[in-house]
């Protein structure tokens, strides 16, 4: 039983995915969604990238068997295109760094991955790209509940951005310090760190569950 379980664990970064797209397939999306679509599209096909190249690792050649730069295309991927899904959003406040961060996160990556970091290293992810990403994106998120609560109007919490913001947020908030501290785990905890990603991707599931909350609400 537990050997089943931690198999739909390891999984469970493709087949969450699964869930916003049945909800796409039975419900025509809004435009202003256009972003949050094509990202769970794209994570898909990371996303099984990522998971094939780990399960065959020992029968691809060496050059191959690493998927540790598909996880920082995955995380780049991702927050470009949250942050224009907030940047588009109707809400004035905080616009100008709202704007700013983005081109902030893209002299941050070139910097990194020219002098500090390999995009393309073998044996590890970039810790610092995704702990980055991460509290970019759940600064997007706070922003977002703070111009909610000065907006004067009444506003439903039940709308399409709410649900996939929450989910977005609950996703970063969780996975910050184990993006930060990964690959120091990974060196001297290894059992440890490879059992506490599994609580990324039970959160992942989360925010796939979110997203299609947000899917189904916006096609109401």
């Amino acid at each position: 039983m537990l050997k089943i379980f931690q198999f739909i664990v390891d999984w469970s970064e493709v087949w969450s995915l699964l869930i916003p797209i049945a909800v796409l397939l039975l419900k025509k999306q809004p435009v202003g969604l256009k972003l949050v679509v094509f990202y769970v599209w794209t994570a898909l096909i990371i996303n099984l990238a990522i998971d094939m190249v780990w399960k065959f690792r020992t029968i691809l050649p060496a050059a191959y068997n690493s998927n540790n730069f598909l996880y920082n295309l995955h995380s780049i991927i991702r927050f470009y295109l949250f942050s224009a899904f907030f940047i588009h959003l109707n809400q004035p406040f905080l616009l100008t760094i709202k704007k700013i961060i983005p081109v902030c996160f893209t002299v941050f990556i070139i910097i990194n991955f020219t002098f500090y970091e390999n995009f393309f290293d073998y044996w590890k992810l970039s810790s610092r790209l995704l702990s980055t990403e991460a509290i970019l994106l759940l600064f997007y998120v706070l922003q977002y509940y703070l111009f909610k609560i000065n907006d004067n109007a009444a506003t439903r919490i039940t709308t399409s951005d709410f649900w996939i913001t929450t989910g977005l947020g609950i996703f970063v908030a969780l996975n910050f310090f184990i993006f930060l501290l990964y690959n120091e785990l990974t060196l001297r905890f290894q059992n440890f760190a490879i059992s506490l990603w599994s609580i990324h991707n039970i959160s992942y599931v989360i925010f796939n569950l979110f997203i299609a909350k947000g899917f189904y609400e916006s096609g109401r």
